[in-house]
């Protein structure tokens, strides 16, 4: 074999080395990192031909002059490599982002439609119940089976009310998720929270719970007043709901840290933590047989309702485990932003 030959095989072996040991170094550092691989391939490879070509052009004997020479037009060859890998970098970098934001937009439309999905069952579930119960009564009325036919014309009145409601709460709910401009006007806090307790009244007085307004702080922001005392009714009508015979559910407002806040406090007796966020879900309910209590929307509307003033909705449980207080949370600073 001729020198020559001899320092082909050899650079061939050692830069087959040395590529194969930064690709190993490479895949190690750039682990789940596409655009580090492509930043530091074009580095590996200028830097295992440097090598396999500087190690056969030594055992060649050539003049130390001449061999560092040749070493540095080799490396000089690193500038580039490292200017192609930012640019295969940047544009990996692109690539994943993009592939990012449409695995993130499938995954939400996956979401939407399991959310449509299972809304429409619910939705036909709840709305089924009530209608169920008017036919029974129409026809018992016409078979004349009927003791009290008054009640049993009260007891359709009371139907139709329930699904009247239903409706509205699910025309609400759209409007909320509508792009649309919410109307902003100054509302006073405590007068809102004052409609929202006498309002609530009669359920209250039926369920054997007082229904108090506590520390008021006398806050105004900039809002739709509609949407806020609904949101608030909700709430208050939701601990009433859930709070036993003798309780005590109390509504207070505060500010503080350019925030407003209307808090709930019941003694529903608590709620599982995993649960608490589920309770704004559109139709969830801890307990399924509560049919008579609407479509579990109440909580869901309070919270587009605060999402839409640029606030939020949240649940925690009382330290003494006795209920839960909900806060609705609307930025001051909204105040600065009608228009």
């Amino acid at each position: 074999m001729t020198p020559e030959t001899s320092a082909v095989v050899l650079s061939a072996v050692v830069t087959a080395l040395a590529g194969g040991l930064g690709a190993l170094v490479l895949a190690r550092l750039s682990r789940g990192r596409a655009a580090v691989a492509a930043l530091g391939a074009p580095l590996v490879l200028v830097g295992s031909l440097a090598v396999g070509v500087a190690v056969a052009t030594r055992s060649m004997i050539v003049a130390a002059d001449d061999y560092r020479s040749l070493v540095f037009v080799l490396l000089a060859g690193a500038p580039m490599a490292v200017l192609v890998g930012a640019l295969l970098a940047r544009r990996v970098w692109r690539l994943e982002r993009e592939s990012a934001g449409e695995r993130a937009a499938r995954e939400r439309d996956r979401q939407v439609e399991a959310s449509r999905r299972e809304t429409i069952q619910w939705l036909s579930h709840d709305l089924r119940t009530p209608l169920a119960g008017i036919r029974v009564l129409a026809e018992s009325l016409e078979d004349g089976v009927v003791a009290q036919p008054r009640d049993a014309y009260g007891r359709i009145v009371h139907e139709v009310d329930r699904i009247d409601g239903m409706v509205d709460d699910i025309a609400e709910l759209s409007r909320l998720h509508a792009p649309t401009a919410m109307r902003r006007e100054p509302v006073a806090l405590d007068d809102l929270v004052s409609d929202a307790v006498t309002g609530i009244a009669p359920l209250a007085d039926a369920a054997g719970v007082r229904v108090v307004a506590g520390a008021l702080a006398g806050t105004t922001v900039l809002g739709d007043a509609r949407a806020l005392t609904r949101a608030v009714s909700n709430v208050v009508r939701n601990a009433v709901q859930h709070t036993a015979s003798g309780g005590t559910v109390e509504v207070t407002t505060s500010n503080g840290g350019g925030t407003a806040t209307v808090e709930v406090a019941d003694e529903c007796g608590g709620v599982p933590a995993e649960h608490l966020e589920l309770l704004f879900e559109p139709g969830w309910r801890a307990d399924s047989s509560r049919h008579d209590r609407g479509m579990g929307l109440g909580l869901a509307i309070t919270r587009e309702v605060a999402r839409a003033h640029g606030g939020a909705a949240a649940a925690v449980n009382r330290p003494d485990g006795s209920g839960c207080v909900v806060t609705l949370t609307v930025p001051c600073g909204s105040v600065g932003s009608a228009g």
